[in-house]
């Protein structure tokens, strides 16, 4: 039986699980996750807790950055190997980077969009870093350096025509697209957990109290809209976070080539209750899950809650065991330094007898030599040496010559299919911008007529209710109310001048009207008639 510790490793906590193997069973024996100050220390506590010290261990890669390059598939092996470094090497030089900084994998999937390419999924990481880590292990077995988004599917029993994402909300959060059963693709975003643990953490001036606040925090979704939640003043620094996430989900989902089956939530946030329902609101036909290895099984002795919380050490593990992409360890090296073929020379002849055959000419070397024979001999060795050496050199030149033509070829082939699509989509670039201009046009005439429509339909109605609130409400009345653009002329007819006088008053006080004017007032019949005039604020 075999056993490996996953280690998931992030900058405020460790998750931890150490995964036996007998055949196909798995059985995870011990697993947790541990909030640390020193990372060292944090290690060999889990080390020791988990009698793990002759036990290899399977570690996270950090900050390691995905590329995607697309390649014909008639190319033979040899020559896809070297188009790829050659892509990749083109790109360290546009990015202005050390191409031997760095250390890098990759594998190949069928491009979903062109049967007939490749689709390169090219990863690399910064050996620094990644020499930095091993150092926190010294004195213990790290036998697997993996890319954990990479390696996630190991515990989903997808079935084959399943076609799913699995969202894991850790400190970043990471987006695997698995199609057919393999990694198609993977996207990090911004958001994640470390947004919402760090507003709870400065609060209660704790990491893992803001954890367990996340894990007894509940979110009351729609279909629960009859229970009274509790009231939870974290959930104003999570739920922003989460809707960020799901709007990015959203959007992979949307643009996926081949329709998403299932949603795998998991990682630090997938602890938060609900959080799954809560999903399932903005998705629609996919199912949304909470991620469960699939060899786990609901017991008495485990909470399935507290064993899917280390679902990355899992993963892990697993990769450490042999499950996944073997080919994705960043520990091992790939340069090989064996003598080339041509270089070798077997040994060989029948013991005990010296013999040399050159041109058909025989020489016996049994018995004593003479000195012409010595000479002889001497001159045929060196012409042999001087022979090898000049075959050796021209067939390494030649090799050479054959390989960086071949490099060329394939790189001149694969340019010339970039440019003409660059070509293709910036036609059809400029033929649209002309059209997204019109249409920005548009939209901001008809924004703008909106606007002053809304403005004119809200102004009338606003200043009769705040006329009729100043006007006072014995002998006064108004006969006419007319109105040209912002100019109001109000008729207005009473028997005191001091009632008159309070209107206009309330006019000008109460900000109804600028610049208010009135006419001097004619009496008839004992009725006081003055014209009101002004503008509208």
């Amino acid at each position: 039986m075999s056993s490996c510790l996953g280690l998931y490793i992030e900058d405020n906590f460790i998750k931890y699980a150490k995964v036996s193997r007998e055949k196909d069973l798995l059985k995870v024996e011990a697993f947790g996750i541990k909030f640390y100050d020193k990372i060292g220390d944090a290690i060999k506590q889990i080390i020791e807790e988990t009698f793990s010290y002759k036990t290899p261990i399977s570690i996270n890669l950090s900050e390691e950055v995905y590329n995607y390059f697309n390649f014909f598939n008639l190319l033979n092996k040899k020559d896809l190997k070297k188009a790829i470094e050659t892509e990749f090497e083109a790109y360290c030089t546009e990015k202005n980077y050390n191409r031997n900084a760095l250390e890098t994998r990759y594998t190949l999937v069928q491009d979903l969009k062109d049967k007939e390419k490749f689709r390169a999924i090219y990863v690399y990481a910064n050996k620094a870093e990644i020499n930095q880590r091993m150092q926190e292990f010294e004195g213990n077995e790290v036998s697997t350096i993996t890319s954990l988004p990479m390696c996630i599917s190991n515990i989903i029993g997808t079935k084959s025509k399943e076609n799913a994402l699995v969202v894991n909300i850790e400190n970043k959060t990471t987006i695997t697209t698995i199609i057919n059963q393999s990694v198609y693709d993977v996207k990090k975003i911004k958001y994640g957990a470390r947004d919402f643990l760090n507003k709870i953490n400065a609060k209660e001036n704790s990491y893992a109290k803001a954890y367990e606040i996340c894990k007894n925090t509940t979110i009351y979704t729609m279909e629960a809209k009859d229970i009274i939640p509790d009231e939870n003043i974290y959930l104003e620094d999570i739920m922003p976070v989460l809707y960020n996430i799901v709007l990015k989900v959203k959007e992979i989902v949307d643009k996926s080539i081949k329709p998403i089956d299932k949603i795998y939530i998991t990682g630090l946030g997938s602890v938060i209750n609900n959080i799954d329902l809560y999903f399932q609101e903005y998705f629609a036909p996919q199912k949304c899950e909470i991620l469960k290895p699939y060899f786990a099984k609901e017991n008495m002795k485990i909470n399935i809650k507290d064993y899917i919380e280390v679902n990355s050490a899992i993963a892990l593990a697993m990769q450490g065991l042999g499950y996944g992409l073997s080919d994705f360890n960043f520990k091992k090296g790939t340069n090989s330094k064996s003598m080339p073929d041509w270089m070798k020379v077997e040994a060989g002849g029948n013991k005990g007898k010296k013999a040399f055959k050159s041109t058909g000419i025989s020489f016996d070397l049994k018995g004593k030599l003479d000195q012409m024979e010595k000479w002889l001999v001497r001159g045929i060795v060196v012409a042999a040496e001087l022979f090898i050496v000049y075959l050796a050199v021209s067939i390494f030149l030649n090799s050479q010559m054959n390989a960086k033509i071949e490099e060329i070829d394939v790189v001149q082939a694969h340019n010339k299919s970039q440019i003409s699509k660059l070509d293709v989509d910036l036609g059809k670039i400029q033929s649209n911008i002309t059209k997204y201009v019109d249409m920005k046009t548009n939209l901001d005439n008809y924004r703008n007529k909106q606007t002053i429509s809304n403005e004119d339909k809200n102004t009338i109605p606003t200043l009769l209710n705040e006329i009729m609130s100043a006007i006072p409400k014995e002998e006064i009345a108004i006969t006419a109310i007319e109105n040209s653009g912002k100019n109001i002329t109000i008729n207005v007819q009473s028997t005191r001048y001091d009632l008159l006088g309070y209107f206009i008053s309330e006019l000008k006080n109460g900000k109804i009207l600028n610049n208010v004017t009135s006419s001097s007032g004619t009496s008839v019949d004992g009725i006081i008639k003055i014209v009101i005039k002004g503008e509208l604020p």
